[in-house]
């Protein structure tokens, strides 16, 4: 008899988990989902460009997820949109069709997506709001109607509300917010200051850069005989005007956080309280959360208390003011205030870097307008002592605050912070290693931070810095506590910004009384993550925008030093030092060469000409053309380098 064969079960493939949430889009058409009602730390699932189907920025989707875990985390394609976010869009006629038809570029879609006006009158260079027609389904035409003009690309006077259209932003605040708080004046009323702490005789002091109005923000310092400090940080109490469910509370958390342009601010609350009565101003009484604490010789934290306080700041200090005054540059009677704030936080900043916090400074660079948003030049600024020691104050208000609420057993806006994936490690190790410096395979943070110390007084310092940025994570609000890697701290939200964030205010409710509901929780922590980054574009383009236009008016074949940031097997890309704008050249920028590239290197080297391009290298860059429709600046290679059989240098353009 014929023995039976055995039945073979075929290999069970596990089913894709399906989730659904919002999706971003980068420009360069990949993009990002949040999966929604899920409580604890939501992983965002990564849609390449390919799987995004046709969901634009802003559109709920759903997606299918993949069982298999990547090492860049979780990746899912977009199987069906679910509700559309948006019925109008912006943008810039870049070209009129064949039949026609302007065509727009549409910076939340991506230079690959197509829009046409099917209805309307626009010329090149017309900065557009469209309301749709149909959307473009896989791949195809986007149609719209011509809603309304904003301007031309050539004015800018229109950058900002360019931008506030095309992400979407508020502007205006509707008359319902601003008539409910008609009735509030610029004083704080005596029945205010019943239950409070007067603390107007404390010396104190706000620093903050120089444009701004919005004083989050106040210090107190008290160095005692015994070498304790006492250190008490003043946040202004919006919770006090800003009340849950009231029409100012509703707009403002749909806002979730002031956007930021070159000379202005789109802010989360009417300037009446984002520029008045919760502006710690100099020399008038203020309602503020204070967080006392004491600290030993070393800087550890002794004790501390909170308290809702009456302050009157004594002085308002710029930050460029304050480093002034502690350089003996200008004499102050807050001197010896100063002086004290510095020791003790370089005392914290010690105790930080010691636990494995990582010291990630870099000079920031401004773009100075004028009233009409012309742009008159570029300042980098510093990081100095002053940035500092006011960032580890408010560093450690901040983790007080965390512990304290995490302790009373309250739901918290947490801002986490995972750990970045060892294969981005890895990748920052191979760039370190490419500019000689020494680094283990697997460093500590410690040894990360010896390594861009290492890094800081050569020209490469920002790439190594920008390199390790990159490899991490970004740092989100959560109602579940992960901890923040960055930091290397275990409790950590934000307190010290309630004019300008959301997530603040509603710490600041938490912390005197509110006992908080989770649900709530975390549909605030959701949805200020997600708006903190429509910001973040919205702030970037402008600003890049305004540097293009700079470049504009260069004068012609102006040189600029750069330096190779990345290199790739087909080429490389380079950053221009003073406007800090990025750039790349091909194979066809770099002449008429072979070029071979050294994996182990990171380099790529002529065949004939023996020219190497790696990173950290300097090189010289002039402009070509600028497209301020697609924010590109094109740009050509100056050398020094003589070809084979040259004997004399020459300079030359590729």
């Amino acid at each position: 008899m014929a023995k039976q064969k055995k039945k073979v079960e075929p290999p069970r493939i596990p089913k894709p988990e399906l989730v659904q949430g919002i999706i971003r889009l980068h420009p360069r058409g990949f993009g990002f989902l949040l999966p929604e009602g899920k409580r604890g730390p939501k992983e965002e699932i990564f849609i390449p460009k390919h799987l995004t189907l046709h969901a634009v920025d802003g559109d709920r989707v759903e997606v299918a997820v993949k069982p298999e875990i990547s090492p860049k985390g979780k990746e899912g394609k977009v199987l069906s949109v679910l509700e559309r976010g948006r019925t109008h869009l912006a943008g810039t006629v870049h070209q009129i069709d064949k039949e026609g038809r302007p065509l727009v570029y549409v910076p939340i879609l991506g230079s690959d997506s197509r829009v046409a006006l099917e209805e309307g009158e626009a010329k090149v260079g017309d900065r557009v709001v469209i309301e749709i027609l149909s959307w473009g389904e896989r791949g195809g035409v986007t149609a719209g109607r011509l809603k309304n003009v904003i301007g031309t690309i050539e004015s800018p006077a229109d950058d900002i509300k360019a931008a506030v259209e095309e992400y979407s932003l508020s502007r205006d605040f509707p008359e319902v917010v601003l008539d409910s708080l008609k009735n509030l004046g610029n004083k704080i009323k005596p029945s205010e200051k019943k239950g409070r702490e007067d603390l107007t005789k404390l010396p104190t002091i706000t620093i903050d850069p120089d444009t701004a109005k919005d004083f989050d923000d106040a210090l107190s310092i008290e160095k005692r005989k015994d070498g304790t400090f006492y250190l008490a940080v003043h946040v202004a109490d919006v919770s006090h005007y800003v009340r849950p469910g009231t029409a100012v509370d509703e707009e403002a958390r749909r806002r979730s956080n002031s956007t930021y342009f070159p000379g202005t601010c789109i802010p989360m609350l009417p300037e009446v309280l984002s520029n008045e009565l919760c502006s710690l101003k100099p020399n008038v009484n203020r309602l503020a959360a204070t967080i006392h604490m004491e600290f030993s010789p070393e800087g550890e934290l002794i004790r501390y208390r909170v308290s809702r306080s009456v302050i009157k700041s004594d002085h308002r200090f710029t930050y460029k003011e304050a480093r002034k005054v502690l350089d003996g540059k200008k004499k102050s009677p807050f001197y010896d205030m100063l002086q004290d704030m510095r020791e003790l936080a370089l005392l914290l900043k010690a105790i930080r870097k010691g636990r494995g916090s990582i010291e990630l400074s870099l000079p920031d660079l401004f773009v100075k307008v004028d009233e009409n948003g012309v742009p008159l030049g570029v300042e980098w600024e510093e990081y100095d002592i002053t940035h500092q020691l006011v960032e580890e104050f408010m560093l450690k208000a901040n983790e007080v605050v965390a512990t304290h609420i995490a302790e009373l057993g309250k739901p918290l806006t947490y801002r986490i912070h995972e750990s970045p994936d060892m294969e981005d490690i890895e990748e920052f190790v191979r760039l370190v290693r490419s500019f000689e410096l020494n680094i283990p395979d697997q460093p500590t943070p410690q040894e990360i931070q010896e390594v861009i110390n290492q890094a800081a007084s050569t020209p490469f310092a920002s790439f190594v810095v920008g390199s390790y940025i990159r490899s991490m994570k970004l740092a989100v609000y959560s109602s579940a506590n992960i901890g923040h890697h960055g930091l290397a701290l275990e409790h950590y939200c934000h307190f010290t910004s309630p004019i300008r964030r959301y997530p603040d205010l509603v710490v600041h409710r938490l912390l005197f009384g509110g006992e908080g509901d989770l649900e709530e929780v975390d549909r605030v922590a959701d949805m200020a993550s997600t708006q903190e980054r429509v910001s973040a574009k919205a702030e970037q383009s402008v600003k890049l925008l305004k540097k293009l236009r700079l470049l504009n008016i260069a004068p012609p074949k102006k040189e600029f030093v750069a330096y190779v940031s990345r290199v790739k097997p087909f080429g490389f890309a380079f950053e221009v030092v003073e406007m800090g704008l990025e750039g790349f050249f091909g194979f066809e920028d770099l002449g008429d060469d072979y070029y071979f590239y050294d994996e182990k290197k990171r380099s790529l080297e002529g065949r004939r000409t023996k020219e190497s391009y790696f990173v950290g290298r300097e090189i010289a860059v002039a402009l070509q053309e600028i497209d301020l429709i697609f924010l590109e600046a094109k740009w050509y290679l100056i050398t020094d380098t003589p070809r084979s059989g040259e004997k004399k240098k020459k300079r030359r353009r590729r």
